[in-house]
């Protein structure tokens, strides 16, 4: 039964539904009449040309001795006798998936030993074009895995300018237009359309083929509307197995896909390939009403989504798959190259620096399917799974699905080539921040920056500059939302920043070999509250938890690899005596950024907080029971409790209830807006 502001929603929802369509229909007509792209607020520059340094470079190390560089060696889905080396194997999305974080990490680590294992897979598909204009393994002519292949070849071609590259693209791109419109799009190709369309952007760019932007059309037209889906968005609760059933029994499969985690974080990137196609500005809300409603009904404290594999709710003890975290980030980093706004920028660190090395154990030859913000055991548990087995959370080669460990290897080093990018005022922007090297141009000049850092653990970050010869060109450096007290030297000397947090601060000036910009970025522990009311810590980017200990049991030998259960040591079960008036108060303890820079045993950076434990707190088949709603009280002394980064904490408890301390802060509680 509705009530009357039920009513209300619902009817504008229908209402915002329809003009969307009606939008769209009319955005289809002007993109038949004006073959254009609209141009994005920044440009990524070309792969290789932003070298990882500093402990940046030990983590893509750390990854390239790790699976990603040897994991053809004994998975057959990526071994000799795949499908997209010409071999009688996967020949589905396996290959694809790996060669496309492969590809860049072997690149920017200029390692000959990594490019070569990517090349095998790059030369077999440009040099096996059907006569059609066909790619890929002839045993299958899904649509989908080909287009994890297009975006390698186009960051192929971005570093080597390859001339086999161009024409074969425009050959796959020219039969596709022509049979699509009798075998169309279906299943995932037809929720991940907006992945092919940003390569047909990009070839649109490189040679103007005017064919190009009508298969775009095209594309688009066949695939899903997510951004109707999201005016109108239905799937605000958890998603349950008999739900998905009852719903596949009836022929409709569009509920399973509509909220399939990877789908939604690939969706992310759907409003910025759509401006580009229309140069309607009003995109960016749509891109901004898809990542607001993810966080309204799904969000996690470490900047994702559940989804354990479909899209979950609120309770941290749900989980988040590890392909739909490297595809978030990549859709982001598209987002941030197109609109330029900097809360995409500050949403990328936060998953890049907690999410993303929270699903991975330290030496990176071990990964989970499903990682969780409040995880307190690593075992063969049903529970918490909305859709996904009992080996969901297992640290392991290929736990639940091997789809993860194809896939993982695009986030850090998509991550790096998105660190700089190009201004349309003939600039540099420092998007990111992170340990780098960069060489480019501007204005036709070379120019060389060093970025010396070890942000996010701590708040300095400074770059060097060496052009070649005395030059002109603006810089835009990104302040964070968090930064509220940011300053800025340059060659030691004070200058003022004329902008305000969460946008990019200005630098025009005649720039000589040897500038130094010292930016200062404060970082002040904070508070952000999350399901029931419960809160976590932050210090800038980074989210911390508490980790119980880690006591790591074999499950399995995998080839090179093993599959590992992990149990807690000690204790997790704590509520926090803090809240937002005193966050700013919580002890911070900064230490050196070790080899492994996410590592529980030598985490570089802790918070201390006065905790107690709270006996009817505890875990249900292995998993953290929902965190108590409210203040909590407690009859057990304080602790001083240190909590560590997300992503070194591989066991860990991040949204925690508040300790309840006196009537007072029982009444500060109660004005807080959750």
């Amino acid at each position: 039964m509705l009530t009357r502001r039920k009513f209300v929603e619902v009817g504008a929802a229908a209402v915002a539904a329809v003009a969307l369509k009606e939008k769209s229909a009319f955005a289809d007509e002007r993109r038949e009449s004006s073959l254009k792209l609209a141009p994005t607020a920044f440009r990524a520059l070309p792969l290789g040309q932003i070298r990882p340094g500093g402990w940046l470079r030990r983590q893509l190390r750390i990854q390239a001795d790790g699976l990603s560089g040897h994991l053809d060696e004994f998975w057959p889905d990526v071994g000799p006798h795949s499908g997209w080396l010409g071999g009688s194997g996967e020949s589905w999305e396996r290959g694809p998936y790996f060669v496309d974080g492969l590809l860049p990490l072997a690149w920017q680590l200029n390692d000959e030993r990594l490019k070569a294992k990517a090349m095998r897979f790059i030369d077999w598909t440009l040099n096996h074009q059907a006569p059609n204009g066909m790619i890929g393994p002839a045993s299958n002519d899904d649509w989908w895995p080909r287009m994890v292949m297009l975006k390698v070849l186009a960051q192929y071609h971005d570093a080597t300018a390859d001339p086999r590259v161009l024409p074969v693209l425009t050959r796959y791109f020219h039969y596709q237009l022509a049979v699509l419109p009798t075998r169309p799009l279906r299943d995932w190709g037809k929720y991940r359309w907006q992945d092919e369309v940003l390569v047909v952007e990009w070839l649109y760019e490189c040679t103007g083929d005017a064919s190009l932007l009508r298969l775009a059309n095209l594309l688009e037209k066949q695939g899903y509307d997510w951004i109707v889906g999201f005016a109108d968005f239905k799937h605000t609760g958890v998603t349950s197995r008999a739900y998905l059933d009852a719903s596949a029994i009836g022929g409709n499969r569009a509920e399973g896909m509509e909220t399939h985690g990877v789908n939604n974080g690939q969706a992310i990137k759907t409003a910025a390939v759509r401006y580009r196609l229309s140069g309607d500005a009003s995109e960016h809300a749509n891109f901004k009403r898809q990542i607001d409603t993810l966080d309204r009904f799904h969000g996690m404290p470490n900047g994702m989504f559940s989804c354990d594999e479909h899209l979950a709710g609120l309770d941290p003890s749900h989980g988040t798959e590890l392909c739909t975290v490297v595809e978030t980030l990549y859709s982001l980093e598209v987002a941030l190259e197109t609109f330029g706004d900097a809360s995409i920028a500050d949403r990328i660190e936060k998953i890049a620096f907690n999410a993303l090395p929270g699903t991975f154990d330290d030496a990176m030859w071990a990964h989970q399917y499903d990682q969780q913000a409040n995880q307190v055991l690593v075992g063969l548990n049903s529970k918490p799974w909305t859709t996904n087995g009992p080996e969901s959370n297992l640290y392991g080669l290929e736990p639940n699905f091997g789809c993860c460990t194809a896939n993982f290897h695009q986030g850090w080093p998509k991550f790096t080539s998105s660190l700089w990018m190009r201004s349309p005022d003939g600039g540099l922007v420092a998007s990111l921040y992170a340990p780098c090297e960069v060489e480019t141009t501007v204005s036709d000049h070379k120019i060389s920056l060093r970025v010396e850092t070890e942000y996010p653990f701590k708040q300095d970050v400074r770059i060097v500059l060496s052009p070649e010869t005395a030059l002109s060109f603006p810089l835009h450096l990104r302040i964070p939302a968090w930064a509220s007290a940011a300053t800025l030297r340059i060659n030691g000397q004070p200058v003022p920043i004329d902008a305000k947090p969460e946008t990019f601060a200005l630098i025009e000036r005649r720039w000589v070999p040897g500038d130094v910009v010292d930016l200062h970025l404060p970082m002040v522990p904070s508070i952000s509250r999350w399901y029931n009311h419960s809160l976590a810590l932050m210090r800038g980017p980074l989210v911390f938890s508490r980790d119980p200990g880690e006591s790591w049991v074999k499950l399995r030998d995998r080839g090179l690899t093993a599959d590992w259960q992990v149990y807690p040591k000690k204790f997790w079960n704590y509520a926090l005596l803090v809240d937002e008036r005193s966050a700013g108060e919580v002890e911070v303890v900064e230490g050196a950024v070790g080899v492994i820079p996410f590592a529980a045993i030598s985490a570089p950076v802790k918070l201390r907080v006065k905790a107690s434990r709270i006996n009817a707190w505890r875990s249900e088949d292995g998993v953290a029971a929902p965190v108590p709603e409210g203040p909590q009280t407690s009859t057990l002394p304080e602790e001083m409790l240190e909590l560590i980064p997300y992503g070194a904490a591989k066991l860990r408890i991040t949204a925690f209830p508040q300790l309840r301390r006196d009537k007072q802060a029982d009444e500060h509680f109660s004005h807080v807006k959750c």
